[in-house]
């Protein structure tokens, strides 16, 4: 009997140090994670804790690669609001709501859930995502709150770039301020709902680089986004939602898009294991043609030329002397403007291999075919252009551009076949 009190005893010791040495990836309504302590997602991919990027005192809440000897952060919850001393802790309150506490037990940092149930838990997944669901329900369209929907300046597969529309949440992207400081800078990347939806990244409020929109295949304004061996990419666009996101393509290799305040780039890198270093594998801007609109109105950039930027044939500089000077900001104009009571002399010249011009002022009927929307943009005195908006499949829908056309390039290879209005009489070439 003693054999058997003792045996049950030391079962009972070895469960509690297996317990307690194993580390786990979630805490529920009762449990805290202090300083010092983290969560580990289930298959050890990334873990959640407290980190100081710098040599200051600052604390933070943040998700990092735990494979990874260099410690790459991913997420940070209270990038504007750093907690010091040992004594901070992350927990759920009797609301259900996740919140981080300082030092001085106020609240830096809370995560509302969408609704209240009896068991919350907070679980690190294996993508990376914090969430908070109930206990018992793993089905993700139910989780309370995640962390994916407030990205911080690093987009992982899996996560989506955009709007809900249901509920007007927008998950954009921004850099640390610097190396040391995960606070948000004012380099961002999302996607701007004016007029038809397309891929932005912005300086402040200023436009400094466009993605354009979704053509079916890709972006407008990458036409190097295709398939490749790394990851597949989708864009979804209906009445409740647009986003991109990306997956890999092998689940054992290691991907991320992060923005870079420093020098001005979104970067996507891929893990090297034998090098243990991370890899540049494509960043943007590419060059000075991908800086939002430098050519001005009209004007279209060619990398290979010297100057970059030009008229479109049937355009001339608005402001020649500052043309030639290389101050390329007032853009083009018509040669010869067209009379919109004579529209029967009005005709649309061909450009190919373009960037597809700003979507913000354009009107877009994904039922159309080409030769309709020829004839609506031909309606209308105010439409200056008009293209498929989807190339896939030889090409449908209609995408009618209203006032000057903006940022526009011309690419080697692939890009757009634009249709822009003109006079009959103005050009030599063959008129659609």
């Amino acid at each position: 009997m003693k054999k058997v009190l003792l045996m049950f005893v030391l079962t009972k010791i070895l469960l509690f140090f297996f317990r307690t040495s194993t580390a786990n990836d979630s805490i529920s309504k009762f449990q805290s994670l202090s300083v010092g302590n983290s969560l580990i997602s289930e298959e050890g991919t990334f873990e959640l804790g407290f980190f100081s990027p710098g040599r200051a005192a600052d604390l933070y809440l943040g998700i990092w690669y735990k494979s990874i000897p260099v410690k790459t952060v991913v997420w940070v919850a209270n990038r504007a609001k750093p907690v010091k001393g040992n004594s901070s802790m992350l927990h759920i309150n009797n609301e259900g709501n996740l919140v981080l506490v300082n030092h001085n037990g106020f609240v830096a940092w809370s995560a509302n859930s969408k609704k209240k149930v009896q068991n919350p838990i907070v679980q690190l997944l294996n993508s990376g995502n914090l969430v908070v669901r109930d206990e018992g329900d793993q089905d993700p369209e139910n989780y309370l709150w995640q962390s994916f929907d407030y990205p911080s300046d690093t987009l992982l597969p899996g996560m989506k770039l955009g709007w809900d529309l249901r509920t007007g949440l927008e998950r954009r992207v921004s850099a640390w301020k610097n190396w040391d400081d995960p606070s948000p800078g004012d380099f961002s990347w999302g996607i701007s709902l004016e007029g038809f939806p397309q891929v932005m990244m912005w300086k402040g409020s200023k436009v400094f680089y466009r993605g354009g929109h979704w053509n079916g295949l890709g972006f407008s304004g990458a036409p190097e986004l295709k398939a490749n061996p790394v990851f597949k990419f989708k864009f979804v666009s209906n009445e409740n939602e647009v986003y991109y996101t990306y997956s890999l393509r092998n689940e054992s290799m290691i991907s991320r898009i992060v923005m870079n305040q420093s020098i001005s780039t979104r970067q996507r890198y891929v893990w090297i294991e034998d090098a243990k270093a991370w890899r540049l594998y494509a960043s943007v801007p590419r060059d000075n043609c991908d800086s939002y609109n430098i050519c001005g109105q009209n004007g279209n950039c060619v990398i290979g030329d010297s100057p970059v930027c030009q008229c479109l044939s049937g355009f001339k500089p608005r402001l020649s002397r500052h043309w030639d000077m290389m101050d390329w900001t007032q853009g083009c104009f018509l040669s010869e403007e067209w009379n919109c009571e004579e529209r029967r002399k009005h005709g649309f010249v061909k450009f190919s291999q373009l960037k597809a011009p700003d979507t913000s002022n354009s009107w877009v009927n994904e039922s159309m075919s080409l030769i309709e929307c020829r004839d609506k943009c031909l309606e209308n005195c105010s439409c200056k252009a008009y293209a498929n908006t989807d190339v896939s499949g030889g090409g449908n829908g209609c995408l009618m551009w209203f006032g000057d056309l903006r940022d526009m390039r011309e690419f080697s290879a692939g890009g757009w076949d634009l249709y822009i209005r003109t006079k009959i009489s103005e050009s030599g070439q063959v008129l659609i």
